[in-house]
């Protein structure tokens, strides 16, 4: 045997290479790389609203493949698994997640990566493709939205002003419900700002709204938003 053979043969049995399937390593990061790269899409698709984040779809890539090399490095070790999970227990995540569903999507790509890990191509190959569909559906049909829009109202009023039941006529002509949700004193106590959460009527004149309002709190400053956008509360 030449000195390459035995230093070749050394290095494989110091790597275990004997034990390792290649192909198989191969076809199961690619085919969890191609099942990211399908949430991912579906995600693109689905998304509304303007809080769209390139990053998170190629994390949701990303999550798929690293999670599915994860399970084939740990296998039915389980010194390997208790020596992964307190390596991962030391890295914090400080990703923002803006929308309940992003955390459903995580998960999804975590499933993903888990069955194509296992060597459960099937399941993973056909619960992509049928939970997509589902999502694709679910938002096409627009389903479960709500049938009317929650506003927050902050309407800011003088320190002696009485405001106990002052703007309730106004705000039962212009909205379906209403509730005053919060109450806090601003510049130094010189002035209340009343927070509502408010239903609006589809069919008002917002402008109209605002003017009636106004005549009610001496003009100073009255903001109605959509609650989404309120991140103070």
């Amino acid at each position: 045997m030449s000195m390459l053979e035995r230093i070749g043969n050394g290095v494989s049995s110091v790597l275990n290479l004997q034990d390792v399937n290649v192909p198989d390593i191969l076809m199961t990061i690619i085919l969890a790389f191609v099942l990211g790269l399908v949430i991912g899409w579906v995600y693109k698709m689905t998304h509304t609203g303007f809080g769209y984040s390139q990053s998170f779809v190629i994390t949701l890539v990303m999550m798929s493949a690293v999670i599915s090399l994860v399970i084939l490095v740990v296998g039915n070790n389980t010194a390997r698994a208790f020596s992964l999970a307190g390596a991962l227990s030391i890295i914090r995540f400080r990703m923002s997640l803006r929308e309940p569903k992003d955390i459903a999507y995580v998960f999804f790509a975590t499933a993903a990566g888990l069955a194509v890990g296992a060597g459960a191509y099937i399941y993973a190959i056909i619960g992509v493709v049928i939970l997509g569909l589902f999502i694709i559906i679910l938002s096409k049909l627009n389903a479960f939205a709500p049938s009317f829009t929650t506003k927050k109202l902050k309407i800011v009023i003088p320190e002696d002003l009485d405001y106990e039941g002052r703007f309730d006529e106004v705000l039962k002509k212009y909205c379906d419900a209403h509730v005053l949700v919060k109450v806090m004193n601003i510049d130094l106590g010189t002035l209340f700002e009343l927070v509502y959460d408010v239903k609006v009527k589809s069919s008002i004149s917002e402008k109209e709204f605002l003017d009636e309002l106004r005549t009610l709190n001496g003009n100073l400053r009255i903001t109605l938003a959509l609650a989404s956008e309120d991140s103070e509360d």
